[in-house]
């Protein structure tokens, strides 16, 4: 049993945690269903979203110095980090620079990714998350479990306790607006006194060096209209060419994720405030590399909605932390085989081709397709499943020659006779899960045989 299957058994022993998680985010697709069928141009909009990110990944760097010299322009200091090291270093070299020793955050997946929290806490500097999502598992010291609802896994009355004993509110208190309100005023003393601002990137524009953040919080806005610092972390593929461009992501992404016509706010930042300063730190990591896969490189063309993952049959019902990748889902199976696929090749087995991401993708990555080319280089890499590879090989054998096929399936019903106990072996894992077939006392050929189709 791999890593995966094993704390999806795990997360399936709270019955009740399973069916809400489930029915949550089946809830957000059919939420982005109404959505796109409103939208009569929706296929084409996709199709235009898909074509604009090929295009822009295969003209990459083109549109990467084009984004550094219009940035530049408008007064934004640029940097470029060819790993997650020197990202982080780049981050801390510009708090030190400044004395800063609190920095409030608005969500960013590279950041988790080059696990910058951990790295400037281990500096002395305070690192407050201000999503309140991410502020909840912060304060639990919990990973996010989806890329864009991190925390939607975790009941209100145990947010209620958390805030008891970290925030000091009235005890046994769960009701969502008092607690709202409480983290409000909680961060709002941080946006107050942090000395920086940080912020991800949902999408660059190279033609004006935006920086585009959408939320539903406003909790970016605070982040960088406050402190006289704002760093903007962001990964190579978040270039986009043009501001018409970004008017068919802006159609997408709320829709795909959330189920929404748009975010509640959607920020463009173009330079830094009056006496303050903006930075943008550009981060490769591994995706030059990824681009140069002629497999494998569509994972680039990801906005990170999290469609994917609220359409899964298996994410919905295991949840994020059965992954052993931080982004969970199949985009997060894909990143995970190439950022190391000895680590996470136990994730491919989450996935039952169903395709259901690639119809609802906004920018048309062949997610399924991809999961299952990794699958196929498993032997090549050592971790073929040995128990499959013998299957495999008696079902080889039993294909290839008729007479082994025929009598095979004229003793199959002998099975239907067996008691469970003899059936239900830890050998057989489909009836670990699942009530075993019965079997035809006739096959296909001999009723074609007799004509009784």
């Amino acid at each position: 049993m791999t890593r995966h299957a094993q704390l999806a058994k795990t997360f399936l022993t709270c019955r009740d945690a399973a069916v809400h998680h489930d029915h949550t985010f089946w809830h957000v697709r059919e939420n982005r269903d109404h959505m796109a069928q409103a939208v009569p141009e929706w296929e084409q909009l996709r199709s235009l979203a898909s074509d604009i990110k090929a295009h822009t990944l295969s003209h990459i760097d083109t549109y990467l110095e084009q984004f550094e010299a219009r940035a530049t322009s408008n007064g934004v200091y640029v940097h470029w980090a060819r790993d997650a090291r020197e990202y982080c270093e780049t981050v801390l070299h510009l708090l030190k620079e400044k004395d800063v020793t609190k920095v409030v955050k608005s969500k960013s997946m590279l950041t988790e990714e080059c696990q910058l929290n951990p790295f400037l806490e281990a500096a002395d500097i305070e690192v407050v998350e201000t999503d309140l999502g991410e502020r909840i598992l912060q304060l639990m010291k919990l990973p996010p479990s989806h890329i864009v609802m991190p925390a939607i896994h975790i009941k209100k009355e145990d947010v209620g306790k958390c805030f008891e004993k970290m925030l000091g509110t009235e005890k046994g208190n769960a009701d969502p607006t008092y607690l709202t309100y409480a983290a409000r005023q909680h961060l709002r003393h941080h946006f107050l006194t942090a000395g920086a601002g940080l912020t991800g990137a949902n999408f660059a524009v190279a033609q004006t060096g935006d920086i585009v953040v959408c939320t539903n919080e406003g909790n970016a806005d605070m982040s960088t209209s406050i402190p006289p610092l704002h760093i903007v972390s962001m990964g190579i593929e978040k270039l986009i060419p043009d501001l018409e461009s970004m008017a068919v992501f802006h159609r997408l992404l709320a829709r795909q994720g959330t189920g929404q016509p748009t975010t509640t706010f959607t920020s463009h930042f173009h330079r830094p405030r009056p006496g303050c300063e903006m930075h943008v730190i550009l981060v490769d990591n591994g995706r030059s590399q990824i681009l140069s896969r002629k497999d494998h490189w569509q994972t680039l063309k990801c906005i990170r909605c999290g469609a994917c993952m609220n359409t899964c049959p298996v994410y919905r019902r295991s949840g994020g932390y059965s992954y052993s990748y931080f982004i969970p889902g199949p985009i997060g199976i894909n990143l995970g085989m190439l950022r190391d696929a000895r680590k996470h090749a136990g994730n491919l087995s989450a996935c039952t081709l169903c395709q259901s991401c690639d119809c609802v993708c906004p920018v048309k990555v062949d997610l399924s397709q991809q999961i299952y080319l990794w699958r196929q280089e498993l032997d090549t890499l050592g971790l073929a499943n040995r128990q499959k590879k013998i299957m495999s090989q008696g079902m080889q054998l039993v294909f290839n020659h008729p007479r082994v096929y025929s009598g095979a399936l004229r003793f199959a019903p002998v099975i239907n006779k067996l008691p469970r106990r003899l059936t239900g072996v830890r050998i057989n894992t489909w009836a670990m899960a699942h009530e075993m077939p019965q079997f035809a006392t006739k096959s296909f050929h001999e009723l074609w045989k007799e004509g009784n189709l």
